[in-house]
């Protein structure tokens, strides 16, 4: 399968600061961006003229992975590697529907020496990254993450269009296949300190699936009005948030209170949410003794266990449809700065 691999730099705003995204992202054949277009939404004189798809050519889903801190100077090949960002998007990609999703990794925009500071997606952070809290108002994540994969694929398509692939199909638009209304899925991951932006899309899923219900929104059905480099990706914080088919949280872990959601009301809300719509929802907590154990840090491990038992309690009301997993990796062995990095490797998303 041929995929563009690369990084790109892509600010939320026009002079502010630049996120740096490694990204691996499927093509077609010809070496075109491969995307899903509905029939019933293409002009009548197309059809004919869309390729029917190779299942293996196109996007099932986008996995968007959320980095953390930088660790520099420690002497450790694995943590070297495993602390870069367009290794980490090939690894993902391959770890994901069986290599049938697109990933990006980010990293923070922003950095206080070693100190990740995701401000432009979750506003309520501290000088050092840390959340004071997390506060859904205007959706900041969810419009973010848009807002970065739409700026990306249209970074993609100009790298394609200048000849940056050196091919005869360099100058092509993207390729639309003829495929029933099945928009990529997102999957979210947050790795370390990238916990508090899962965090922050948690708690913006649970208000924007409230407000819905509130405005009786059917919150099944995404934008249809897309424009063809759009069908790649989620266009809206909405397309984001109907969208998002997995969370989950890679040894997070945090100096502070917030490393993970303890509000009940938050996890039911999307309880409720899932319960209207025809798709599941999984929360996958992943973690090492270097978090889980530390004896200098014991609310991190209070609060995954809060957050995993409010989300097995409401898990049991709807038969299957909130899928909740623990996964603990290198129990026994001695914590150690390793194992963190060590969970990007071997960590079990499928």
């Amino acid at each position: 399968m041929e995929r563009w691999t690369g990084v790109l730099h892509v600010p939320l705003s026009r002079g502010g600061p630049l996120f740096r995204i490694a990204a691996s992202v499927i093509l077609t054949p010809s070496k075109t961006l491969a995307v899903r277009i509905n029939a019933s939404l293409a002009p009548v004189s197309s059809p004919q003229s869309l390729k029917l798809p190779d299942a293996g050519q196109v996007p099932r889903a986008n996995a968007v992975l959320f980095t953390g801190d930088r660790v520099r100077g420690t002497g450790e090949p694995a943590i070297e590697r495993l602390s870069d960002a367009a290794y980490l998007a090939g690894l993902l990609a391959g770890k994901l529907a069986a290599g049938e999703a697109n990933a990006w990794v980010v990293d923070a925009a922003c950095f206080a020496g070693p100190y990740a500071v995701y401000r432009e997606l979750v506003p309520s952070v501290d000088t050092v990254g840390d959340p004071k809290r997390y506060d859904p108002s205007g959706l900041p994540a969810a419009a973010g993450v848009a807002n970065i994969l739409t700026q990306c694929i249209r970074e993609i398509q100009n790298k394609i269009m200048r000849g940056s692939l050196k091919d005869s199909a360099s100058n092509q638009e993207p390729t639309a296949l003829l495929l029933p209304p099945c928009p990529p899925k997102t999957i979210v991951l947050g790795f370390s300190k990238g916990g508090v932006v899962v965090n922050q899309l948690v708690t913006e899923l649970s208000c924007w699936a409230s407000e819905s219900t509130k405005n009786s929104v059917d919150v099944s059905q995404r934008s249809t009005v897309l424009l063809i480099h759009d069908l790649l990706v989620p266009h809206t914080a909405s397309d984001v948030l109907s969208g998002i088919s997995a969370f989950h949280y890679l040894d997070v872990g945090l100096n502070c209170a917030g490393a993970y959601i303890t509000d009940h009301a938050v996890i039911k809300e999307i309880a409720n949410f899932v319960s209207r719509t025809t798709d599941n929802l999984r929360f996958s907590l992943h973690g090492t003794p270097r978090q889980w154990s530390d004896p200098n840090r014991p609310w991190i491990l209070t609060e995954k266990n809060t957050m995993l038992q409010l989300l097995q309690d409401e898990a049991k009301k709807y038969e299957g449809r909130l899928i909740v997993s623990e996964k603990k990796y290198f129990d026994g062995r001695p914590r150690n700065l390793l194992m963190h990095f060590e969970i990007l490797e071997v960590m079990d998303i499928c």
